[in-house]
């Protein structure tokens, strides 16, 4: 199937062939319960993720596979016959080692050169190793889910890009008897192993004979959950997962195996998104992939505009401030528009609901710069997963919609707390976490799938093979004090899209009041960019500033108006000027918020919410009478 129908507005979709998810075979059971499966079987797949390495390395071994700028400012490559020599020399640096699952491989650096190579190395051998969030160790004042993720892996060699950034936490965290290695620099009090001495290893028999000994259930590496609600849980990744999964992708997208692709991505690779979905993508379909060191904020996204500038990407992966910073960045600069539509077959999203607004913006983008608009793709995913089970590739696309089950994978929906909980089962999905038994046999049904706590709904009841729309989480819900369910996921994303560009997340409060507050953590930079503020104007002063207030009194008063009842009308609402706190658990490394913590952390400012009457910093809405 070729994505390239007219839309509403007359203009055409660049053409993308795609499959996997479009169709989907629906049973419905007495009990409520809906199945799902794909139209489409589930092709081959290799044993090995790295096999695709040794594929590429011999039919086009000059190909360039990654890229990372130097310090000069060029392009430091590697092509796949490079790739490939680095991953058996440092193979048989590991092989020689005594690491294994029990004492893995740990990386506490961000995406880099060697952190790709070490990884590689890693799986070429079958030593798992487990990609840690650096703001674990380089932001966070305790080191609280480090040492636990430490304790838990027990790992035999820790490795970091840098001695002075991560010494500290080297120092508090990393077990006496576990080599250290570093690219540069020196962890203070710890001898340590260069990483150039790794890849001065000359291949020989003790790497070629473990990789012979690497197949399908061999585990590839451990990711951790973000630790939402609890402490960060070890996702154990088979190979068999990866492979799985990046050939459902392939299917899906099938436009891939048109042509090699390109990304330009910065997508953190201890996240399942970046580190399994992009990074297999360029790995699996012969594709390279440019390193870009740049984050989705005003100050990050210089260095992410200046690789667009440079670098055309094939498919382009966000998240969706990252895109509306894009967006609002070529309106005043055509070259830049100009390059990323110059052959980009599609837009693909994750971590939060893209505004109509910004994804009407890019469509006009794409419109002026090719007459074309590129297709934003959707789906669910997760850790657990691989992370793809569904995508959204058909037409009539819109945030929150994520599509059809990718082929290979069975979707239940449950009904449950008056919601469809979605379930999983297929190759991809986790045999289960790393040494936690207990949380291992809660996480599946009696069938065998596996329980995400989120909810669905049909886009259309009468017919679930339309697609489905996501929900929330099940787990986030509360009853108001009259026993009124507050569904706080859709609550949420409405409050965010209607309060962009200014609104960074929402914290819904209520649990047995009479009506819902909203505690909402503001983007600060882009008020003091909206109102012409000074940069250096405090939080407090930014949020007491009359222009600033007015905005969010208006989004009150919207959602007020907009509202049915009182779950899903807002009586008040607090601007937090204290950001989320990483130790606290009240935020994610990836930005992801902790609603249970920050009720509870902050819980004398919902009590000061809710006083009668409200305090001075407490936003109303206007009622009409």
């Amino acid at each position: 199937m070729s994505a390239g129908a007219l839309s509403s507005s007359g203009a055409r979709f660049r053409p993308a062939r795609v499959g996997g998810s479009v169709h989907a075979q629906v049973e419905n059971a007495a009990d409520g319960t809906i199945r799902l499966r794909s139209s489409e079987p589930l092709g081959a797949y290799p044993a090995r993720l790295t096999d695709r390495l040794e594929q590429f390395a011999a039919e086009a071994p000059d190909r360039l596979f990654v890229a990372r700028r130097g310090a000069d400012g060029g392009w430091i490559r590697i092509s796949y016959a490079q790739m490939l020599d680095r991953v058996r020399r440092i193979g048989q640096a590991l092989a020689a080692r005594p690491l294994a699952a029990e004492r893995p491989v740990v990386i506490l650096s961000d995406n880099d050169l060697e952190h790709l190579s070490l990884a590689l190395a890693a799986q070429w051998v079958g030593v798992p190793y487990a990609p840690v969030s650096p703001a674990y160790s380089t932001v966070s004042q305790d080191f609280g889910k480090l040492r636990h993720i430490i304790s838990t892996l027990n790992p035999g060699l820790v490795f970091a890009s840098d001695g002075a950034a991560y010494g500290r936490a080297i120092a508090a965290c990393a077990p006496a008897d576990a080599e250290i290695v570093l690219t540069n620099g020196a962890a203070s009090g710890r001898p340590a192993t260069a990483f150039a001495d790794l890849l001065a290893t000359e291949p020989g028999a003790a790497e070629a004979q473990a990789h012979a000994a690497v197949g399908p259930d061999t585990i590839a590496k451990f990711l951790f959950t973000s630790g939402s609600t609890k402490q960060p849980k070890g996702v154990i990744n088979t190979q068999r997962m990866l492979c799985a999964n990046q050939q459902q992708i392939r299917q899906c997208f099938a436009f891939l195996a048109d042509e090699p692709p390109v990304l330009v991505d910065w997508l953190p690779w201890n996240h399942t998104f970046g580190g399994n979905h992009n990074v297999g993508i360029a790995l699996y379909n012969g594709g390279s992939f440019y390193i870009d060191e740049g984050k989705p904020t005003p100050k990050g996204m210089a260095a992410t505009l200046a690789n667009l500038r440079e670098i055309a990407p094939t498919m382009y992966f966000n998240v969706p401030k990252g895109f509306e910073e894009i967006a609002r960045a070529m309106e005043g600069d055509p070259a830049l528009r100009e390059r990323l539509f110059s052959r980009v077959k599609s837009f693909m999203y994750a971590g939060a609901g893209l505004s109509q607004a910004v994804w009407d913006q890019l469509e006009r983008h794409g419109v002026a710069a090719v007459g074309e608009r590129i297709r934003m793709f959707t789906g669910l995913g997760m850790t657990e997963t691989a992370p793809s089970c569904t995508f959204a590739v058909g037409d009539g696309i819109k945030s929150g919609h994520i599509g059809l089950p990718v082929p290979g994978v069975e979707v239940k929906l449950v009904p449950m707390a008056g919601k469809l909980e979605i379930r999983f089962r297929g190759p991809n999905v986790m045999p289960g976490y790393w040494r936690a038994p207990e949380e291992t046999a809660a996480a599946f049904d009696e069938e065998g799938f596996y329980r995400t706590g989120d909810a669905v709904l049909p886009v259309d009841p009468a017919d679930p093979g339309r697609g489905l729309m996501f929900d929330g989480r099940i787990a986030e819900d509360f009853k108001l004090a009259t026993g009124t369910f507050v569904s706080v996921g859709p609550m949420r994303a409405k409050v965010t899209l209607e309060g962009d560009p200014l609104v960074q997340d929402v914290v819904v409060a209520g649990i047995n009041r009479d009506d819902i507050g909203l505690m909402i953590f503001p983007r600060l930079d882009d008020a003091r960019r909206r109102f012409g503020l000074d940069a250096g104007l405090g939080a407090a002063e930014v949020l007491a500033e009359p222009r600033v207030r007015a905005f969010f009194q208006d989004l009150l008063d919207r959602l007020w108006s907009q509202g049915t009842g009182s779950a899903t009308r807002p009586a008040r609402a607090v601007l937090l000027a204290e950001p989320p706190s990483i130790d606290r658990g009240e935020v994610t490394d990836k930005g992801s918020i902790n609603q249970r913590a920050v009720l509870s952390h902050r819980a004398a400012l919902v009590e000061r919410m809710y006083a009668d009457p409200p305090a001075s910093e407490v936003l109303v809405p206007r009622r009409n009478p």
